[in-house]
Formats: structure tokens, C-alpha cells, sequence
């Protein structure tokens, strides 16, 4: 065989093992705004892993996961959905014919998506705040302290209220966070509180994100050099989780 044919034989092989693997393995994204610092920050480029959410597997509390807009998504019969991407998180800071091609097979971060923590699964209520500020899930309260970025009395939203909650929240939905509680278009964001009773949970249709746009579970920093390391889930949810399964018992 010629050389210029194995050469450009292994050029398909290398394409299409590429696309094997941002399909069903590991996909990379770049970090387009603050919302998820300190742990994550501006360009940042991560990897994203997709085998903990094959099959049964579904985002558990504490999961930072990459996921496609929800105002992309359908919503309830009558209902149109709010997009969550703003316009400098649609694309790399850098685009060129070259990395969006690269990118679509999966050899260079893409943007267009967002990432957030996971707070609450199917099932939980999610209540902003007790005495302390802390947000409650089921009644358990949530230290986050170790691991967000937040200037505010509470832990809870954007928009500047400690005073509401969501849920119960329903299947196939997830009620998601930035760890940067102050810069964040997250769940709590796009609660719709106005003209609730007193201690009645905000509208929350436009909130939750579905399970079937997550992408994956981020699991690494790989650029800069500098911070490259494993992100891994603050040990704060494992002792919310055990709370909970002790209460629900």
C-alpha cells in the first residue's frame, strides 16, 4: 500500500476513534465564565466522563456535570422555555474553522454548554435558608462553605432573596448550582417567586434541568499546566446523603 493511502487511513482510523470516544467516553469543554469558581475557572479546560451515567446511572448531589441549555429542551404542553446560555458562552473564545472541526470530533474543547453542581435529585426540596444561611435539602443543611465562592448572607441565589425553596423536585429533573453563588444564571435563578404565600415554594418550571440534557460528569482539569488535577465531589455531600437516608429510615 502506498504510503499517502496509510497515511490517510489512519487519519480515518483516528477520526473515528475520536468520535468513538467524545460519543461514549470522554468528551473536553473549556470553561467559559466565573460562575463555578473557586474550583473552576475562566478557560479552564476540562474533561467530561460519560460512563457513571450509562444505563440506570443518574447525576447524584455533588456532581458538577456539563449539560446542554434547558431553553433548548421541550418543555410542558403551552410552555415556552427560557434559554440559559447568554451569548459569550456560546462559543470558545477562539473559534476557527479548524477548532469547530476539531471540536465536532471531539479533539477540542466546545462551548455552547453549561456547567453546574447538583443540589437536588428527583424527589428533594430544596429550601434557602436556615438560621445559619445554609441551604436545606429534605431539612438537612448543606455546607457548602469548603467549596463555594460567596458574598452573601445566605447560600442562596443571584437574584438576591434567602427566603425560598423548590421542589418536591419531579422525575427525570435536577436542581443545579454554580459554586460561585453570586455570579451564577443557575436553578435558583430562574425561580419565579413573585406573589407566592408566605412559606409556598417559588415557581419552578423553568428551573430544573433535564437528566436527559446532561452530558457528563466532570471528573479533570487539563489546561492550564498549572491546575491541572481530578475534580472531585466535596465530602459535604456525603454527609448530606447519609442524613438524609438516616431520616428517610
Amino acid at each position: 500500500m502506498p504510503v499517502w493511502q496509510e497515511s490517510l487511513l489512519l487519519l480515518v482510523m483516528a477520526v473515528v476513534l475520536a468520535l468513538i470516544v467524545k460519543t461514549f467516553l470522554v468528551q473536553a469543554f473549556y470553561i467559559p465564565s466565573k460562575s463555578m469558581q473557586p474550583g473552576l475557572q475562566v478557560n479552564d479546560r476540562i474533561l467530561v466522563q460519560k460512563v457513571s451515567y450509562w444505563g440506570s446511572g443518574t447525576p447524584q448531589r455533588g456532581d458538577v456535570v456539563v449539560f446542554e441549555d434547558p431553553g433548548e429542551m421541550p418543555g410542558a404542553e403551552g410552555q415556552d422555555r427560557i434559554d440559559w446560555l447568554d451569548s459569550n458562552e456560546q462559543q470558545p473564545a477562539d473559534p476557527s474553522l479548524l477548532t469547530d472541526v476539531l471540536g465536532k470530533i471531539g479533539l477540542y474543547p466546545t462551548g455552547g454548554h453549561l456547567v453546574k453542581r447538583v443540589i437536588g435529585v428527583a424527589g428533594d426540596t430544596i429550601v434557602c435558608c436556615d438560621s445559619q444561611g445554609r441551604l436545606e435539602v429534605d431539612g438537612v443543611p448543606l455546607d457548602s462553605s469548603g467549596f463555594t465562592l460567596n458574598n452573601s448572607r445566605c447560600d442562596g441565589p443571584e437574584k438576591a432573596t434567602c427566603d425560598w425553596s423548590a421542589g418536591p423536585i419531579p422525575d427525570g429533573m435536577l436542581f443545579v448550582m454554580g459554586d460561585h453563588r453570586d455570579d451564577s444564571a443557575d436553578s435558583s435563578y430562574h425561580l419565579n417567586c413573585v406573589g407566592r404565600e408566605k412559606d409556598a415554594p417559588c415557581d419552578a418550571s423553568q428551573a430544573y434541568v433535564p437528566v436527559s440534557a446532561v452530558v457528563g460528569k466532570v471528573f479533570a482539569r487539563v489546561w492550564p499546566a498549572s491546575r491541572m488535577g481530578l475534580v472531585k465531589r466535596p465530602t459535604a455531600f456525603d454527609s448530606l446523603d447519609s442524613a438524609i437516608e438516616q431520616q428517610d429510615q
